[in-house]
């Protein structure tokens, strides 16, 4: 194994590690309406696609090159997740399901300056509240942790929201 093999692998894996990051962070910004930075990004992403794939290509037969792209691959799609997620820009509806006799978790989520809608349903078990409340995606997990401190057996669903109109989100929360 040749020192120029070491560094073509590893510019490969390095390729492919920024390609689908950048793909990774692409995708969701495009689900989140952005279709002008996707579309640059799509752009990014292409470009360095195309040199991984050339560096590749005229050596199939190099185990340690195919090894440094699917690995550059995988490892891409792991940090541009975790990218998408500490960016973390829109809101995210959370949806708390209790049973009606166990505490109010709604009454915790207000003092902590989120607003909460709650509705009376029927559930598998009995009578529940169903709790909802539109957040600054970024404070997700601060809203699980209070929920999970009052009710560690709440059934909680998070879901982005594609769209916030009337926005009545107080400036406390954007922290």
């Amino acid at each position: 194994m040749t020192l120029s093999l070491v560094v073509s692998s590893l510019l490969i894996f390095g390729l492919r590690l920024a390609d689908v990051s950048v793909s990774t962070v692409r995708l969701i910004v495009l689900v989140r309406g952005q279709r002008l930075l996707a579309g640059i990004l799509s752009f990014v992403s292409s470009i360095i696609w195309l040199v991984a794939v050339a560096q590749v290509i005229n050596e199939l037969d190099n185990p340690l090159k195919v090894v440094a792209y699917a690995g550059g691959f995988a490892v891409g799609t792991a940090l541009g997740s975790t990218i998408a997620n500490r960016v973390a820009r829109g809101h995210s509806l959370v949806r708390i399901i209790t049973p009606v006799a166990a505490d109010d978790i709604s009454q915790r989520l207000r003092e902590a300056g989120f607003f909460v809608t709650v509705l009376n349903a029927e559930g598998r078990d009995g009578e529940v509240r169903i709790a909802f409340s539109v957040i600054p995606r970024r404070r997700v997990k601060e809203v699980i942790h209070l929920i999970n401190e009052a009710n560690p057996r709440a059934f909680v669903t998070v879901e982005e929201v594609s769209a916030v109109h009337h926005r009545l989100i107080p400036a406390e929360q954007h922290k």
